[in-house]
């Protein structure tokens, strides 16, 4: 990957008073306690710049003076409960510009919920305020709804209505439901090609659409919008740099949203959303950034990276980033049928073994101290395993699970940057899932711009052990192009890792069925992404049963 730069170009710099209170407070704790200390927290959480701080509160706009449609960036919904589901949208009449096209004045937006398309069964409405402070961006927890009921919404804005979306709530916890409809979805570089797999997607059936990462790339986007090659449009200069501050951060949303296709699968289903990597930059480590920056350089665009996300996506009230840390770990139930817990293993991490990449195995990668998740995360998530009493346990998360060598010869590698780099936390995962009783494990991962499916063995260096789960891997949605069906390293992946029974090349996104007796994933492909417009057909299709754990073709 390319180096990520600090340039000198004017607006590439965080703001200077907030750098110095970085310096202060960085050359006095340690850096693990700067991302902690409530103090450190708080300078960096550009808390100056929250809403209704004193007497810095914003004037209001009169939403009737907005001439240009604010809705641009679309509608979504996000983490469906059994009585409320969150409401997202975002007011930008000029979404490619730092400030969205509004001035800094807050905005009463209103909201309407409804069981009908045509609004004409209203069952909750309210208004919400758009912050400039939070880039006009307006989340909604709209409570009191039915449960396991699908919904439509809208927003308004002085004259302007917003596109209607479409939402679902949870079934009841004590629900006995019998199937639950989710897709996978991860990886989505602006620049490399269209998102078609997401047309596509906005015309399934599902329930639920889980995002496992990198729904931003922090990377240059030419006028031309890379291999999609715009002949009807010029982006503005200040996409082709790396995103480095709040309004790049922004911005770079702004051009992502403003995708069709994108909006559309939005506006068709909730959406639950995790991190990986490149919504702040390429590899970092919890604390440890991609290269060697200062540590308060790395800490203010982490935190300015953390804060455009919550901002642009459909997220809650508690997942709010105080300065460079955002609880984004959290546990969704859909009745008795399935206990979702969403996973982040990016901001507790320890730094990557041998310096990243894919390496030999050895002392520094099994030490046993090191974590993926952090010790709090991992206990939360095998504390939440003991007292599920859902059917499916699924883990939506980011990067590859399953061991997975690179060659089938005792001289092979392992990438630093997936669990293989962390195997002493990745069997204390396991240990507790088996301790806690879990028959039936599903882990949802994205991050490789495959599609992989896997069976989660006991020992994997001992093919006929016991299988505790099955992971499933979800191709990009156009990260790495076109692909192929097969890789370059398809033969010697399939022969390293006899635990894996699928590997494909292409674009898309998984469809996976949860039922009663068992579970069904088809893994959708599109045959390009540098051309607009290419059919979705399904590459390979799986199932497994339920007690009884183990990928078998369907």
């Amino acid at each position: 990957m390319t180096p990520a730069q600090f340039s000198s170009t004017p607006g590439q710099h965080h703001s200077e008073e907030l750098r110095r209170a970085a310096r202060r407070i960085g050359s006095g704790v340690d850096r693990r306690r700067f991302l902690t200390v409530t103090g450190a927290a708080a300078a960096l959480a550009f808390a100056v710049n929250l809403p209704g701080a004193g007497t810095a509160a914003a004037a209001e706009l009169d939403a009737r003076k907005i001439t240009e449609d604010p809705f641009t960036l679309g509608v979504a919904s996000g983490d469906p409960q059994p009585e409320s589901v969150l409401l997202w949208t975002r007011l930008a009449p000029r979404p490619y510009e730092a400030d969205g096209g509004l001035p800094a004045e807050r905005v009463e937006v209103r909201w309407e919920i409804a069981r009908d398309s045509r609004f004409r069964w209203i069952v909750r409405r309210g208004t919400s305020t758009a912050h400039p402070e939070f880039g006009h961006a307006v989340h909604v927890d709209a409570r009191g709804l039915d449960s396991d009921r699908t919904f439509y919404y809208r927003f308004r804005a002085g004259s302007w209505i917003s596109p209607t979306g479409r939402t679902r709530t949870a079934p009841s916890p004590r629900a006995r439901n019998s199937s639950l409809t989710l897709a996978a979805v991860s990886c989505q570089a602006y620049h490399d090609g269209y998102y078609t797999a997401y047309r596509h997607l906005a015309d399934e059936d599902v329930d639920v659409v889980f995002h496992l990462g990198d729904y931003l790339y922090e990377y240059a986007v030419t006028a031309v919008g890379g291999v999609r090659n715009y002949t009807d449009r010029v982006l503005p200069d200040h996409f082709n740099r790396e995103t480095l501050t709040l309004e790049d951060y922004r911005m770079r949303y702004g051009l992502y949203k403003s995708d069709p296709d994108l909006r559309a699968a939005h506006a068709a289903h909730p959406f639950v959303v995790t991190w990986d990597d490149h919504e702040t930059e390429n590899n970092y480590a919890g604390d440890t950034p991609e290269n060697s920056v200062p540590p308060e350089e790395f800490l203010l665009r982490r935190a300015a990276a953390y804060r455009a996300y919550w901002e642009n996506q459909p997220l809650r009230a508690p997942q709010l980033p105080t300065g460079p840390d955002m609880r984004l770990y959290r546990r969704l139930q859909f009745g008795r049928l399935a206990q979702f817990d969403i996973l982040d293993t990016r901001q507790y991490r320890s730094n990557q073994a041998y310096g990243d990449g894919w390496k030999v195995p050895g002392p520094e990668s099994e030490d046993p101290s090191r974590t993926m998740t952090g010790a709090a995360q991992e206990r939360w998530l095998i504390d939440g395993w003991k007292t599920s009493g859902a059917l499916w346990n699924v883990v939506p998360q980011q990067v590859t699970f399953s061991q997975r060598r690179d060659v089938p010869t005792d001289a092979y590698k392992l990438s630093m940057d997936s669990w293989d780099g962390y195997p002493a936390s990745r069997q204390r995962i396991m240990d507790g899932a088996e301790a806690a009783g879990v028959d039936n494990l599903m882990v949802l991962t994205g991050d490789v711009h495959v599609g992989y499916a896997f069976d989660i063995k006991k020992d994997f260096d001992d093919p006929s052990s016991r299988t505790l789960g099955t992971e499933i891997v979800a191709t990009s949605i156009t990260s790495g192009k076109d692909g192929a069906d097969k890789p370059a390293s398809w033969d010697n992946q399939t022969r390293a890792n006899p635990h894996m029974k699928f590997y494909n090349g292409r674009r898309g996104y998984v469809r996976v069925t949860l039922g009663k007796r068992e579970a069904r994933a088809d893994f959708r492909t599109v045959s390009a992404v540098t051309t607009p417009g290419a059919p979705v057909s399904t590459a390979g299709s799986f199932v497994t049963e339920a007690g009884n754990p183990g990928l078998n073709p369907a």
